[in-house]
């Protein structure tokens, strides 16, 4: 879920688990009194195009191949039941988590809550300050988990951005109480090695692992120097969350030398990113398997031992993956399909030059058993809808619609909006529904966008990072026996077992 691939300076050592007593933290809610949303961890600053792109641009919305500025469009079989714009957190909103009749949307100043009762007429039941990148939200529970991934002067949710040369500078995990879903408390908060970029939650009935994923793009900041080829595990107990802590550090891609054993990246594989670490993990605990996207890699692993993950097989792909971002097993867990966010998430690369296969999904079958299961490449997938060329655009976030006997899913393109689609054929993948507003500007990159576009009992949430959250429907038979699946909660990075064998 990166949005940019900026250098940010980085801070000092690998920390310990802080306790609520020690955090200074407290709610923060709809802007109190001494809490002010961080400037500093908001990179999305417009960037000019070309005076030809901007043109191209406008003229290409005079002819109606794109729409107009913020116009919405989309698919007969799509309805756009509401929309909820951002209030007291004015940063970019990011992932989402499910439970119940709740939504709960990161924003890089916090966290918001949503009562989803009536999916038609969603309504803020809580807003948290606790300003961070990028806060990615996954809950458990009574407990909420909260990443945090640049640098911060401390722990609490009144820091500020600062230097990692700072003595005191912090970056990590946050957990919450959230047993009251209008007054959420922090209880937690555990430091790790580069921060907490991303985050995936492995729960068990008395502990709750976070598998935390994070990165350094080269080797300028000291706890991301390669070798990083590894994840942070840590440990949450449930009755005592303030005794989370870091168990260990799995090392994905061991290999000799200062850079590990990961993907080299260029110049020996040009415009490919060198891992140094991962992204984001995708976990399918029914089956104790794990799907990861790292940089400039691909990897199947096993969660038998939680604490002890142990990768299968690694794939690359060195002629189309720029960056290996995300991960979505299909039901039956005999595919897996990664997506490469070319550009960063700021570059408009949905449009003619770049081409069908940059900047895609890439559709990969798993094959054979236990630990001989192999990763092979089936076919590539990508929104057949041109955008402008100051429209920020790739593969982003997204989750599979449980419909039992097809692979169908919906996934987030930033300004390319929202896509449903169906690899069911592993090597002909077509898009079945689609829904996206028009560009935010016809002269800059201003990144805006569906951030992340999820299925949850019956109804597609998207999380817009500059317009809010987007409530759709789908009327399609195809997807309609969906309707009648539930689940009690939802981490889309911890994939449920929809349908028993």
């Amino acid at each position: 879920m990166t949005l940019l691939h900026t250098p940010r300076t980085r801070r000092r050592r690998l920390g310990v688990a802080a306790t609520a007593a020690g955090l200074l933290a407290a709610l923060l809610t709809a802007g109190p009194a001494g809490a002010t949303p961080d400037p500093g961890d908001h990179p999305a600053a417009p960037r000019s195009v070309s005076k030809g792109d901007a043109a191209d641009t406008r003229a290409a919305v005079k002819r109606g191949d794109i729409p107009a500025p913020d116009e919405i469009v989309h698919s007969d079989n799509i309805q756009h039941l509401a929309n909820i714009p951002k209030d007291a957190l004015p940063g970019l909103n990011t992932d989402l988590a499910f439970q119940g009749r709740y939504a709960f949307a990161g924003n890089y100043d916090g966290f918001r809550i949503y009562d989803i009762r009536d999916p038609k007429k969603p309504r803020t039941v809580s807003q948290v300050l606790c300003p961070g990148s990028q806060n990615d939200v996954s809950v458990s529970g009574n407990l909420l988990f909260l990443s945090t991934d640049s640098s911060r002067s401390d722990s609490s949710c009144n820091s500020t951005t600062q230097p990692a040369t700072e003595k005191s500078s912090w970056e990590g995990m946050k957990v919450f109480d959230i047993s009251d879903k209008a007054n959420p408390k922090y209880v937690a908060a555990v430091e790790t090695a580069c921060g907490s970029h991303t985050h995936t939650l492995v729960p068990k009935k008395r502990d709750v692992y976070v598998y935390v994923s994070s990165y350094g793009p080269n080797a300028t900041y000291p706890d991301c120097r390669p070798p990083h080829d590894g994840i942070s595990v840590i440990k949450v107990p449930r009755k005592a969350p303030q005794k989370a802590a870091v168990v260990d550090f799995p090392v994905l891609f061991p290999g000799e030398g200062p850079d590990g054993g990961g993907n080299p990246g260029g110049p020996t594989n040009p415009g490919v990113s060198k891992t140094t670490g991962c992204h984001d993990l995708t976990v399918l605990p029914s089956k104790d398997l794990a799907a990861g996207a790292c940089m400039g890699d691909g990897i199947l692993f096993s969660i038998k031992d939680p604490e002890r993950p142990k990768v299968i097989d690694r794939v690359q792909d060195n002629v189309n993956f720029a960056f290996w971002h995300s991960a979505t097993f299909s039901q039956k867990a005999d595919k897996v399909v990664f997506t490469d966010e070319l550009g960063g998430g700021s570059g408009a690369t949905c449009n003619a030059a770049t081409g069908p296969n940059r900047g895609a999904d890439g559709i990969y079958a798993v094959t054979g058993k236990g630990e001989h299961r192999k990763l092979v490449f089936k076919s590539y997938f990508k929104i057949p809808r041109h955008q402008a060329d100051t429209e920020n655009c790739v593969a982003h976030n997204g989750s599979l619609i449980p419909v039992k006997g097809k692979d169908l899913m919906v996934q987030a393109w930033y300004q390319g909006g929202v896509s449903v689609w169906d690899f069911t054929d592993s090597a002909k993948p077509k898009e079945i529904g689609y829904f996206e507003r028009g560009p935010l500007s016809t002269d800059t990159i201003t990144v805006g966008g569906s951030w992340s576009a999820y299925y949850y009992n019956g109804y597609i949430y998207s999380n817009d990072i500059a317009k809010g959250l987007d409530v759709l429907k789908i009327d399609d038979r195809r997807t309609d026996p969906a309707r009648h699946v539930r689940v009690g909660e939802l981490n889309v990075q911890t994939q449920p077992e929809y349908f028993r064998r």
